[in-house]
């Protein structure tokens, strides 16, 4: 049986899955070239907390909880490039390392003063963040998910990004974790992904890991059978279309019991036809939009309170199985 369908329209359920899933979780946040220089920064968020990635004149990465000492607002916004971070409330102005440096008619000394401090691991250009002391390292999360793509062709450093997209979808996020983790549903409702790529149970496999779970695909006209798509938990998804070289990676982060945020940075080797390209990304977006209409259908049936929890195959969807019981595991 799944999971009880309550745990998908409840705030306490969520309130528990941001205290002990998304707080104590790595999960990716943006990608090395947008803080290539001194002075560049981003934003991004892991699960309700938001994060502010910086850039300092040192020249090392670090990331911080994007949150004033002062007063709680927000103190950096979207990305850029900046000597400081200077919260738009009171002024309160943090210089790139985190220190306090500026704080208007402060009545007290600002030694040691400094943004919360995340942990930031990076697996070549991929960067990620933890607000949790007490996590395994990025690599053991990660398991063998590098090697898996370069055993494919995939070289993660050739690779340079193309573009980012940003979605919402209106059901919660296990659902829409869920649905990425089996392709028992590919058949029925991706008619040109199925057309493309051969997603009968003998020839699209599944592989489960501690903190990831695998699929492996090929395409149907040539055999190709380079196509990967990871899920590290909670919230981290990875896709390499069987083919030529392509790699997408993005996070999936809860806005609400019935609402999740998504995005998808898209990664091409340089030289890379551009008509192959757009071929593609159109593919990925019809597949996207079909996916977003499915569950979105599927949190309608289980906020309902018709059924109490539902059933699951045993291999097509031991994926899912496995990621249920990660969150069961979390939340007790």
């Amino acid at each position: 049986m799944t999971n009880p369908w309550s745990w998908y329209d409840d705030a306490e359920v969520l309130r528990r899955e941001q205290e002990l899933i998304f707080a104590r979780s790595w999960q990716y946040v943006g990608h090395a070239g947008e803080v290539a220089r001194a002075g560049d920064y981003f934003t991004a968020r892991l699960g309700r907390i938001p994060v502010v990635v910086t850039h300092a004149d040192d020249d090392e990465l670090r990331a911080f909880a994007n949150v004033c000492l002062h007063r709680g607002s927000l103190v950096a916004d979207g990305a850029g490039n900046r000597r400081t971070l200077q919260c738009p409330y009171h002024a309160w102005t943090y210089d790139l390392d985190g220190t306090l440096r500026a704080a208007p008619r402060a009545d007290f000394a600002l030694d040691g003063l400094a943004l919360r401090r995340l942990r930031l691991e990076a697996w070549g250009p991929f960067l990620f963040a933890n607000a949790s002391e007490d996590a395994p390292p990025l690599a053991e999360v990660l398991a063998d998910v590098p090697e898996q793509l370069d055993r494919g062709g995939i070289d993660v450093e050739s690779l340079r990004f193309h573009h980012r997209a940003r979605w919402s979808v209106d059901a919660n996020w296990k659902l829409v974790a869920e649905n990425f983790l089996e392709c028992y549903h590919c058949a029925v409702a991706h008619p040109s992904f199925s057309a493309a790529v051969d997603v009968s149970p003998a020839a699209y496999m599944l592989e489960e890991g501690r903190w990831h779970s695998s699929q492996h695909a090929r395409l149907r006209d040539d055999g190709n059978d380079n196509g990967q798509f990871h899920f590290v938990w909670p919230a981290t998804v990875i896709n390499v279309f069987p083919g030529r070289p392509n790699f997408s990676v993005g996070s999936l982060s809860p806005a609400g019991t019935a609402r999740t945020e998504r995005t998808l940075d898209y990664f091409f080797a340089p030289d890379e036809d551009e008509h192959w390209v757009t071929e593609l990304l159109e593919l990925d977006d019809t597949v996207g939009r079909e996916d977003t209409q499915l569950v979105e259908r599927v949190q309608k049936g289980v906020s309902s309170g018709a059924l109490e929890s539902g059933r699951l195959l045993g291999e097509p969807e031991r994926l899912v199985a496995h990621f249920q019981r990660l969150v069961r595991d979390a939340l007790s």
